[in-house]
């Protein structure tokens, strides 16, 4: 049996229900995060896990509490795992960053992964503090199941990583809604994309709420 990496988003925040920018500021979930996070362990707690690896931050470890419980796992902390560091952006709302660093902001939407917000982190800053925990989940855990959970700019240019995209694109081409389950299976031939942003577990309800 091979490595399979289960890699999950938090569930749904205020910030996530606005749109504003929220990296590292320690924001917990919503009611309907949480049970988000009760709902991703009722479906695949039958899962043989191996090992539960969360970011630090409170939404990502109430995000990966459900599913511990459930299995019996102690879930595993690692910084590379964070949100993008966006600097003097975090807590405000695109309109504002454009108004108040315009030139940034458009050189950040033309290649995140060069440039980085005001006082932030670049696409490739974040892509190397992130292989250094997917390195350590290659070495300790060589097959079996592993959940990572983690952030939305955070989880896609790990998944761009693994699949040689374009770090600087991943906010173009990858979508990462709230509580969202991407899969990908280690092969002999490399990465395997299995699932991308999916949401099916969740209650309709849950399924269709607006946010990012």
């Amino acid at each position: 049996m091979g490595q399979t990496l289960y890699f999950l988003r938090h569930g749904e925040t205020h910030a996530s229900q606005t749109g504003g920018y929220c990296g590292v500021l320690d924001v917990e979930l919503t009611p309907e995060g949480h049970r988000m996070a009760e709902e991703f362990a009722a479906a695949y707690k039958s899962l043989p896990w191996a090992a539960v690896f969360s970011s630090p931050l409170r939404r990502s470890m109430d995000t990966a509490k459900p599913l511990c419980a459930a299995v019996g796992l102690e879930m595993q902390l690692r910084d590379g795992l964070k949100e993008i560091a966006y600097g003097q952006w975090e807590g405000k709302t695109p309109e504002e960053v454009n108004r108040r660093f315009h030139d940034e902001y458009v050189r950040w939407l033309a290649d995140a992964g060069w440039n980085a917000p005001t006082g932030g982190e670049r696409g490739v800053d974040i892509a190397r503090r992130s292989s250094v925990v997917l390195e350590e989940i290659e070495r300790r855990y060589p097959s079996g199941n592993v959940l990572v959970v983690s952030h939305k700019a955070t989880t896609r240019i790990m998944i761009c990583s693994l699949l040689g995209i374009d770090v600087g694109r991943y906010r173009d081409r990858i979508s990462m809604p709230v509580a969202s389950l991407s899969i990908v299976e280690m092969t002999e031939q490399g990465p395997l994309l299995k699932a991308l942003g999916d949401r099916s577990y969740l209650r309709e309800s849950l399924r269709l709420r607006p946010g990012t």
